[in-house]
């Protein structure tokens, strides 16, 4: 089972993919977390500064997450449209040439599950953004990818054990 997670920045996605991990209905899956941190060193710009050169290879990433057979990952192919769409650098017309091509591989998920930024304060990494306005503008796109793209998807909020239980109840493990 393929299983992503979306959501603007600091919604607690990363924190609900490491503790899903450790439960053991999902000893048998892999898990990615965001590794922007890396690639920024790399050279790689990040959130509205990215490149199309940038969000390629997060596609990438994200494409190779999907190759394995069981996988939880706390970033999706929507977010990664949504971070191109919001980018300073990257024309409208790139940007739907990127969308149109990235949409093809959101089949390969099981479940996505989106986390919306309510009542949830950002909370500063040195590497995510920290602009409120840039988050909600990647929040509402990522919204609306999901509306276009994948309509079917799950919404969870509460604490991290409330996400767990919607979550398990969802894939019916």
């Amino acid at each position: 089972m393929k299983i992503g997670f979306c959501g603007t920045m600091s919604v607690g996605k990363t924190t609900l993919t490491k503790e899903l991990v450790k439960l053991p209905q999902f000893k048998n899956y892999h898990y990615a977390t965001e590794r922007s941190k890396y690639l920024n060193s790399l050279g790689i710009p990040l959130n509205h500064q990215t490149t199309i050169e940038g969000q390629t290879i997060f596609l990438a990433e994200r494409v190779t997450e999907l190759m394995q057979p069981n996988i939880i990952t706390d970033r999706t192919i929507i977010d990664v449209m949504a971070f191109t769409k919001c980018s300073k650098h990257v024309s409208y017309i790139d940007a739907d040439e990127f969308e149109n091509y990235a949409k093809r591989f959101l089949r390969s998920y099981n479940h996505i599950f989106y986390i919306p930024p309510t009542d949830i304060p950002m909370e500063d990494n040195g590497i995510r953004e920290t602009d409120l306005e840039y988050r909600k503008e990647i929040d509402e796109t990522i919204y609306k990818l999901l509306l276009k793209y994948r309509p079917a998807f799950h919404v969870i909020s509460g604490t991290t054990e409330e996400r767990i239980e919607k979550i398990l109840k969802v894939v019916n493990i």
